[in-house]
């Protein structure tokens, strides 16, 4: 393999730190499982818009090509390779009463971690045995789950129609990845090994085998931050007492996509700002204040529509899940607070 050949429309943070000398030190390098530099770097290469441009093959990735992830890690979190993640998934120190009591601004609340099993490679270099061994000890996991958490699994290999128009009409189902995960190898062998789990209520979501191996997800209508969160940990809770997931003293939870080390974490409001959203500048000035990040109302690389923005925590490493939470509520709070004086 060969050094690549960056074009001046290669912008990654990948592009930026993959030296020559870099990568001749990295290159016939393989970890356990196999996965090497020239696999982590193929979604940047191949993307030239990519952001990041780097994925992991497994937690080893992040040691053995240090090299080249500690300073995309440094510079997209502020976080060296001499500091500790730390964790707090107390929802009792999360300061969080509804900012929109009466329903005019939020239209739905979500907050989703990503998990990986511990003694797996990640989704970039699981092999297709592999990964039907996760969906099945995770979807039995799920399965056993009683209380509010109770439901159903719906795999996507051999999904019947009924089933899949539900779950397209509750916005639950996943379609393979984008390019850039499709580079990564993210989309191998689609959809074997993948599938859907909620709970009874539909305010409990798991994704199998989707950008990570575990997408835990807790949602409803409406602003009550706290109740949301609340149940995002009581089902972490309950999942980790019988699963094992990949976790490093020094990023956190392990995810093949760097920006989502540490706590995995995206807390996020769907949310109604028709006359603030004439006013871009006041409004980033307010998100970036929050370190929130603002999205159209389909996600990533979306527009908005009539004054509905998805809007999210931008830290996830270096900080605790109740800070990431904390830093959307007191944004949002200033939002609607903004947005009712104009």
């Amino acid at each position: 393999m060969t050094y690549p050949n960056f074009t001046k429309d290669h912008k990654s943070l990948m592009a930026k730190y993959l030296t020559k000398e870099v990568f001749e030190n990295l290159k016939g390098l393989k970890t356990k499982n196999g996965f090497t530099i020239e696999q982590a770097i193929k979604s940047g290469i191949d993307n030239p818009d990519s952001g990041i441009g780097v994925y992991a093959g497994d937690e080893e990735s992040y040691t053995l090509f240090a090299p080249l992830f500690d300073p995309i890690i440094e510079e997209y979190h502020g976080f060296s390779k001499e500091d500790r993640h730390k964790s707090n998934l107390n929802p009792s120190e999360l300061n969080a009463s509804n900012p929109d009591p009466s329903n005019r601004y939020i239209i739905s609340t979500r907050i989703r971690v990503g998990r990986n099993l511990a003694d797996f490679p990640l989704g970039t270099s699981i092999s297709k045995e592999q990964r039907y061994e996760v969906e099945k000890i995770v979807s039995t996991t799920l399965e056993s789950l009683d209380g509010n958490l109770e439901g159903r699994y719906y795999p996507l290999l051999g999904m019947n129609e009924e089933d899949r128009l539900s779950l397209v009409q509750d916005h639950f189902l996943f379609k393979a990845g984008d390019r850039f995960l499709e580079s990564a190898g993210l989309n191998r062998d689609w959809p074997s090994g993948r599938g859907i789990y909620h709970n009874n209520e539909k305010t409990f979501l798991v994704w199998i085998n989707e950008e990570d191996e575990l997408r835990v997800i807790s949602m409803q209508k409406g602003g009550n931050i706290k109740e949301v969160f609340e149940r995002l940990v009581s089902a972490i809770k309950e999942l980790e007492k019988r699963m094992k997931f990949a976790y490093s003293e020094h990023l956190g939870y392990i995810t093949s996509c760097p920006t989502n080390l540490g706590t995995a974490m995206r807390a996020s409001v769907h949310i109604s700002l028709p006359k603030l959203c004439k006013n871009m500048e006041l409004f980033k000035s307010i998100t970036n204040k929050h370190h929130l990040q603002i999205r159209g109302i389909h996600g990533e690389h979306s527009s908005s529509e009539e004054g509905i923005y998805d809007i999210s925590n931008k830290r996830r490493l270096g900080i605790t899940e109740v800070e990431c939470v904390q830093d959307m509520h007191n944004g949002i709070t200033e939002l609607i607070k903004v947005e009712e004086n104009l």
